[in-house]
């Protein structure tokens, strides 16, 4: 079991994986301003962030929101999509760029003020931003520490880019893995607005492994459907989700099969860690859902059971209500128009059966051992800088059809959220 007893603790164990790929070199910057659509005292802080391949790539991918309100980074970097190489990605937090009068003059501009410094043209870069959404960018702030960010440039370690990404995020997450002569290193931001609909979040990877940009991106759309894309906090899809792939080339080529397994398991491990770092989280629920009509019906009915309100509370009071969960099936399947028999369903929490030939299966002693074993795996909803542990309430869900297991992950609803949510911009 993965666990950690302090930040610094846990800051050395990312660091131990955060070594950048062959090629790749990063910076961070810190800046200060003073938002225009607010009257405050004191400026706010905003980090910038910079990863800089060190020869143009061709090979690159990115998967985006399908929120019909894009931020100006994503329709910049829909286009980038069809260039013929990239150099890498400018990031900032704080604020998102979204549906502002000048979204798209402003990210450009400090796009160009970065290829300027570099020797090359703005249209080589992706711009991504998170924060709040209908603020513009503090323009004039952000291009002051461009030239100290392009400076500070260092092919060390990604972890600093990690740290500098965070919004509401409580403490940084990065995975890697190695295939073949080379690594893949990944980091990814998000603790809210975290719905399945693209990547629901910022997150860059990086390779020094060569793979062809066609299969680069195959293999980015297929990896984020598996796991990005199957995770729950709140119902809501933001605005500017991005997920970039970027593959410097200099190790060569792997096996392809190895490489989209060490892909997925980086994304699996970012998915993971972006849960249990949920805005207010008290648990990570596991939903699993077997044997059902096809994969669109297991994922909908897993998805019905993260994201029912009544669910997620109950499993934040450490209360086994489980006829909430099979209500949530029902619910699912009957709006769903899709047909159902009873007898055929057995629904698992913590490995107890809890509903199967048509009933439930209840008794005192279970409701006892299912409240220990919410309780067991709960967390401290207030947010400590560091991974609590990585238990997970498992749900299991099978019926009478022929699909396979899917699985999604989701956080249950505290008072925290609520409480974090109503203050985020105060």
């Amino acid at each position: 079991m993965e666990s950690f007893s302090s930040e610094n603790d846990y800051l050395r164990h990312l660091e131990a994986r955060a070594a950048l790929p062959d090629g790749f070199r990063c910076s961070t910057k810190s800046l200060r301003f003073f938002p225009r659509e607010r009257s405050i005292v004191e400026p706010l802080a905003m980090n910038l962030s910079l990863i800089l391949l060190d020869s143009p790539t061709a090979d690159f991918g990115a998967v985006f929101t399908r929120n019909r309100f894009p931020g100006a980074p994503v329709l910049i970097g829909r286009e980038r999509l069809g260039r013929a190489s990239t150099r890498g990605v400018l990031v900032n937090n704080k604020i998102s760029n979204v549906c502002t009068p000048a979204g798209a003059r402003d990210a450009n501009r400090l796009l160009s003020a970065l290829g300027g410094l570099l020797g090359t043209q703005g249209e080589e870069f992706f711009a991504a931003s998170t924060g709040i959404i209908g603020w513009e960018l503090p323009v004039a702030e952000m291009e002051a520490a461009i030239p100290d960010l392009v400076a500070g440039c260092s092919g060390r370690s990604l972890l600093p880019v990690a740290r500098a990404i965070m919004t509401t995020d409580a403490f940084p997450k990065l995975r890697s893995a190695t295939v073949g002569a080379g690594s893949i290193v990944g980091t990814a931001k998000g603790a809210g607005m975290i719905e399945p609909n693209m990547a629901t979040l910022l997150c860059f990877l990086c390779t020094d492994v060569a793979v062809e940009r066609q299969r680069l991106r195959e293999d980015l759309a297929w990896c984020v459907e598996r796991t990005l894309n199957r995770i729950s906090v709140d119902g809501d899809q933001s605005t500017s989700d991005t997920a970039i792939l970027l593959s410097s080339g200099t190790k060569g080529p792997a096996d392809p099969g190895e490489f989209r397994a060490a892909l997925l398991a980086v994304l699996s491990g970012l998915a993971f860690d972006i849960v249990r770092n949920a805005e207010g989280i008290g648990h990570v629920m596991r939903v699993r859902v077997g044997r059902a009509r096809d994969e669109a019906a297991a994922l909908g009915i897993a998805r019905a059971i993260a994201n029912s309100p009544l669910v997620k509370t109950a499993v934040f009071g450490n209360d086994p209500n489980v006829g909430r969960i099979v209500s949530a099936v029902g619910d699912y399947l009957g709006n769903a128009e899709l047909p159902l028999r009873a007898e055929a369903v057995a629904v698992r929490m913590g490995g107890e059966e809890i509903f199967s030939g048509g009933c439930f299966r209840l008794d005192a002693g279970m409701e006892e051992r299912l409240s220990a074993y919410l309780r067991g795996r709960a967390f401290d909803t207030k947010r400590i800088p560091w991974p609590q542990h990585d238990r997970t309430v498992d749900i299991e869900v099978t019926l009478d059809g022929s699909s396979d297991a899917v699985e999604v992950l989701g956080s249950d609803l505290s008072y925290d959220y609520v409480r974090e949510n109503a203050d985020y911009r105060s």
